[in-house]
Formats: structure tokens, sequence, C-alpha cells
């Protein structure tokens, strides 16, 4: 064996150990990008509007020569709203469909529940849901919520609003699961920042379909009902509480979690005309509508009412599914700028997401701009405060990215990858 053939099969041997990443991209090889949506369950309607959106968002990114010339696939697993489903779907990804990331869970009690295991298969995760217990610190370093913001952010910016328009002496009625008792916590500590007090809290199954034998619970000296409800019986919720209230209503404030995928010219819903609503992102195009709004809305197939092009009964999930398009195009900003060519650089895709800094509004990112923080691996943008006037939401406070931030609670780049 000569000098020049022991060269020769090192060389050789140095090119087969990067050919996977290599010859990936030259191979006509894809991105895969598993999404465990919610087809069933309470969050059926979200994952729909989720999926649809991720399909829209996916043709524009293929179109245009997918990530790093590599087209992007989509694997759609249903977790059924289940934290058991969702944890079982994260390791079906990892070791079934072995895909790049996953990204698409929006309910926080499966989230709680797959999160630690995407941190220990070492599956990148990105979260298209609003729970603080990523930005608490606890989830791992694998997992980011890059495009929405977290409950926290969204009640504290809210508050002040809240305290200086509508009162500060408020009542809550609340799903009994950790979305719900973000909005307890957090909603609780803003208004008392605020020189306010909710003094009753009112904790209710998720899977509830009556709702008389909680409003007798609500204080008849109170400024303000503050409501975050889920799940299919929001009809019921409004008749009832008509019902128990009549025209001696209090200020009512509630987050559009309810009403996502309900027409507000539903009859039984009339009892909320001159009610406010949370919103992540208008449902209803504004007299300001961006093109980035214009060009959103006819991407996904969404009027300016917040209804299917196809079928005006068909409403949206508005206020969330942004957040879906958003991620898909901040995994590819992220895996461009490790230049990322396979599952062996993971980690480079990691700490590529932990230095996005500012997002600026544009058609990969319509809701607006925002600011993500690479410790807390948490994004922070804007609230909007809606009134339903003719059954329509109609915007009339827009809060500042400032106005949702708070401390560090983790560090997460301290964390080994």
């Amino acid at each position: 064996m000569t000098r020049r053939t022991v060269l020769k099969g090192t060389a050789t041997a140095a090119a087969l150990l990067a050919a996977p990443a290599v010859l990936r991209a030259q191979a006509g090889g894809k991105i895969r990008l598993g999404a465990p949506f919610h087809r069933t369950g309470i969050g059926a309607s979200y994952g729909r509007w989720y999926e649809r959106v991720a399909v829209a968002a996916l043709k524009l990114i293929n179109e245009g020569g997918g990530i790093n010339g590599m087209e992007v696939e989509m694997i759609v697993e249903d977790d059924g709203t289940d934290p058991k489903r969702g944890t079982e779907v994260i390791e079906k990804f990892a070791t079934e469909h072995k895909v790049d990331a996953v990204f698409g869970h929006l309910f926080s009690h499966v989230v709680a529940a797959a999160g630690p295991r995407a941190g220990e298969l070492k599956m990148p995760y990105l979260l298209c849901s609003e729970g603080h217990q990523l930005a608490a610190g606890g989830l791992n370093r694998y997992t980011f919520q890059p495009c929405i913001t977290d409950v926290k952010s969204q009640v504290s910016s809210m508050a002040p609003w809240v305290a200086q328009n509508l009162g500060k002496k408020v009542a809550m009625i609340f799903p009994d699961y950790a979305f719900g008792h973000d909005h307890r916590d957090y909603f609780s500590a803003a208004m008392k920042a605020q020189g306010g007090e909710v003094t009753t809290l009112i904790p209710v199954p998720p899977t509830e379909s009556s709702f008389t034998r909680y409003f007798p619970q609500i204080p008849s000296d109170i400024d303000v009902l503050y409501h975050v409800m889920v799940g299919p019986a929001v009809l019921t919720f409004v008749k009832e509480l008509g019902d128990h209230f009549g025209s001696e209503r209090p200020q009512i404030f509630g987050f559009i979690d309810s009403l996502e995928a309900v027409d507000l010219t539903t009859p039984q819903l009339d009892y909320l005309n001159g009610t406010y609503f949370w919103e992540g992102m208008p449902r209803y195009a504004q007299a300001d509508q961006s093109e980035f709004d214009k060009f959103y809305r006819e991407k996904v197939g969404v009027d300016a009412s917040g209804a299917s092009t196809s079928d005006a009964k068909d409403v949206s999930t508005y206020a969330h599914m942004f957040s879906v398009w958003e991620t898909l195009f901040v995994i590819k900003q992220a895996m461009e700028a490790a230049n990322y060519k396979g599952p062996e650089q993971k980690k480079d895709f990691i700490v590529a997401l932990e230095s996005l800094d500012k997002l600026a509004a544009g058609n990969e990112h319509p809701q607006g701009e925002k600011v993500f923080n690479g410790k807390t691996h948490q994004v922070f943008g804007r609230q909007s405060i809606s009134k339903v006037e003719d059954a329509k939401l109609t915007v009339v406070h827009t809060t500042s990215i400032e106005d949702g931030m708070y401390p560090d609670e983790v560090d997460y780049t301290k964390q080994e990858l």
C-alpha cells in the first residue's frame, strides 16, 4: 500500500462521513416535519384549521425552493387532544417517521406531557400553544414557542386596559387545567398590580356542557366577569349567562378561544353584543388592514370575516392559527441559517433558533412584528382587545410588545444539547 493509496482512502472516508448531509440535498432528499394536530377531541376545530394553514404555508415554501434546496414534507398524526396520545405521537415521529422537527401542538395539557418526551428524544419541538410552562423553565432546550405569545404576556399587557376601562373588581370563570390555571395565576397578579382584585375564582371542567350551577357563585357587586372557555359548549354558556344576568350584567371580558370556529351571527350569541375579547390576530379585517394580512388570508383561503372563502359557515380559528404559518417560516429561517441538511445537524438547528431576535412583520409574519427571547425560547408580540358590535369584532386597543414582557425565569442555553 503506497502513501498515495493511504491518502486517497483517508479522503474517501472523510467524504463518506460528510455524505449524509451533503448528498441528502443533491439526491433530492426532503426535510420531514412531524405535525401532531388535534384532528379529534376538544381541540378538533383548531386542529383542522392548523392543518389547513400548514398546507398553505408549505406550498409557498416549496414553490420558493423549499429549505436549503430540499422539499419540505409534512407528516400528520392525530393526537386526539389527549396527553397520552400526544406523547405517543412524539415517539412515533422520532422512531418511525424519523422527522427533522415537530411543530403544531396547541392545548397546554398535551404540551405538558409531550414536551419532556421530546427533550428526552432530542427532538426539536416547536409549539403553537400559549402556555407559560416553557418560559417558566418547565420544559427543555429542545422546546420552543417562537411565534405566539404565552398567557402571562397576554394578560399582563391587557390588565391595565381592563382596569382602566371596565373596572377593578373581577370574577373569573376558567377551564380547570393548565391553560386556565395560567389565566387564574397571572391575570390575578396583573390586576393586583393595577390596584384591582380578582375576588372570585370559578374553575370549570373543560368538557362541561352546562354552566347554570356555576353562575350563582358570581358575586353581584363585581365590575367585570372574566371568562376563558374552551370546547364546543359556547352557545350553551352564552345562553345560560344571559338567562342568569339578563340586562343587569357586569362588564364582560373574555378570551376568543371559546368563539374560535364559531359564527358570531349565530342568534344564540346576541347576548355578547357590547362585550370584549382578547384576540391574538383579529378575525375580521380591520379598517387599517395590512398588506400582509391580505396576503395571508388569500393564501389560507379566509375571507374578510374570518370564514372560509369556499364556505361562509366554516369559520376559522383566526386568533391562533397564524402561529402555524409563522412557525413554519421560522423553521425555514433557522435551518437556512444553520445550513441544515439532515438530522445529524439538529444541534445546529437548535442554536440557530436560539439566535433569533426580532421577527419583522411581513408575509412570513402577518400577525405583526415580534421579539424572540433565545434564553427562554419564548416570543413576545402585540395583543388585540376587540369589542363585539353588530355580530363583528372591532379592535378597540392594541398593546405594545413591551407591555407583555417580563423578567427571564430560565436560561435554556445553559442546558446541554
